[in-house]
């Protein structure tokens, strides 16, 4: 018996959905990659929330290497992260009348070799060998600005390697503690970790997921 092209027999039925279902799953598996690599891509922070302001230090010669380390003063961050930091934003804005202020976000590789060269201690410098979380594009260094653009004191400056830098250190005035703690509140709230050692360091929960990066800031 011939049959006729339009006719299609059950085998040919099944292997057609066989087919269908491969075709569906590829589908779903690119929409899912698509999404994640949207939420994990580097972004300037300023296309997530503007009204974050910023102040790299390491694109002037203002920093504990006395070197410029940046070519540009555009900050780049994960934009899962920036995210989270325009949450910190409005709540420090709406309910504090507070500002952030960023310092450092995303650092390439090669500036990390160069300030561990510089500073080889790890309290304070992540060991190029195994990375920063700076260079995974998923840690920040921040302060609180007031409503005219002034730093609430901290007790220190930013990249202070002092144990007075320590956030638990102990001989600090109650204004400073309660920013301290104002700081580290509003961000581990949002998604963020301190470290002990600088009051100004925070890394995003799940840091571990994104990988290394020395793609050079411009």
């Amino acid at each position: 018996m011939i049959t006729s092209p339009q006719m299609q027999t059950p085998s040919n039925d099944i292997g057609n959905k066989a087919h269908m279902k491969k075709i569906i799953f590829f589908l779903l598996l690119l929409t899912i990659s698509t999404n994640a690599q949207s939420d994990t891509s580097i972004v300037p922070l300023w296309s997530i929330d503007s009204t974050i302001t910023t102040d790299v230090r390491y694109a002037t010669t203002d920093n504990f290497t006395g070197k410029i380390l940046y070519p540009t003063d555009k900050v780049y961050i994960r934009k899962i992260v920036a995210l989270a930091l325009a949450k910190v934003q409005k709540e420090l804005s709406e309910n504090h009348n507070l500002q952030l202020k960023i310092f450092d976000a995303y650092r390439p590789l090669s500036v990390q070799k160069i300030m561990w060269e510089i500073l080889p201690d790890d309290r304070y410098v992540a060991n190029p060998a195994t990375g920063s979380r700076h260079n995974r594009g998923a840690a920040v260094d921040v302060t609180i600005i007031d409503s005219v653009g002034n730093e609430i004191d901290m007790g220190t400056e930013y990249d202070n390697f002092t144990e007075k830098a320590h956030y638990a250190f102990p001989d600090l005035s109650e204004e400073v503690k309660v920013n301290r703690k104002l700081l580290q509140d509003t961000m581990i709230r949002f998604g963020f970790h301190p470290i002990t050692t600088e009051w100004w360091h925070f890394d995003f929960n799940g840091w571990e997921k994104f990988s290394i990066l020395d793609v050079e800031i411009n």
